[in-house]
């Protein structure tokens, strides 16, 4: 299996001026067709990460990570933006931030994200990270079709109060304390990076941020390696891959 995903695809840092307006383009497909900002602060801040068919040469994916020495340094982060993230500071290890984790909509193979996490999970481990955390995208600012997910986010998957997230933005959204109706429906209505981060052991806050300027409900998700389930773990460092 790993034979035929190296064939197929290929993960390399962006270094080119061409290489980062490609990723912008990508952007906005997956985001939103209004997301015309050319970039950011943190795109000089973060490694640009790209993931590409080989054959095509097509970016179908791309992530930008931000290594902190720990927790103490997380005010530098794009999620503190949005989090009041001083819970985390007493975190005595190295972190890693993904962000602007984002799939080609017009792609659905599963194998672009298996590479993509199998290239975090060797940056994890060469770089001593004990925590990934980020922010986890709903498409749209209208929480109603999501009210099972973040039921369902709030009844199993809150992060622990050591390190909760606490409010900081104007316009949160706070998680629904209610019985679940359907938690297959929750799952399937979450984003596949958040499904991906829950089945690592992840948390989340107690609440969603509303970001207009990305038409995106988002949702702070961390991740503590050492609590990844061993079988997780080996499927992700069986995957493993260096970024280029």
């Amino acid at each position: 299996m790993q034979d035929e995903v190296k064939s197929r695809y290929g993960i390399r840092r962006a270094q080119t001026d061409t290489d980062l307006s490609s990723v912008l383009v990508l952007r906005r497909k997956a985001f939103a067709e209004a997301y015309l900002q050319t970039s950011d602060s943190y795109d000089t801040k973060c490694e640009t990460i790209m993931v590409e068919h080989l054959e095509s040469q097509t970016l179908v994916a791309s992530f930008r990570l931000m290594l902190l020495r720990s927790g103490s340094f997380i005010d530098k982060s794009y999620s503190a933006q949005f989090y009041n993230l001083d819970r985390l500071k007493a975190f005595d290890a190295p972190a890693l931030e993904v962000g602007r984790f984002c799939v080609d909509p017009a792609r659905s193979d599963p194998e672009i994200l298996r590479v993509a996490w199998g290239a975090i999970a060797q940056y994890v481990d060469d770089n001593n990270a004990e925590i990934l955390f980020g922010c986890s995208s709903f498409q749209g600012t209208d929480a109603t079709p999501y009210k099972d997910a973040f039921a369902f986010l709030n009844a199993r998957h809150l992060a622990p109060a050591l390190w909760r997230p606490q409010a900081k933005a104007q316009k949160v959204i706070r998680f629904p304390e209610r019985p679940l109706s359907d938690p297959k429906r929750a799952l399937e209505s979450m984003p596949p990076l958040l499904r991906s981060y829950l089945l690592m052991g992840g948390w989340v806050s107690d609440h969603a941020v509303v970001d207009e300027d990305m038409n995106t409900l988002h949702v702070f998700t961390g991740v503590e390696i050492t609590k990844i389930p061993e079988a997780r773990k080996r499927l992700l460092r069986a995957n493993a891959l260096k970024i280029s």
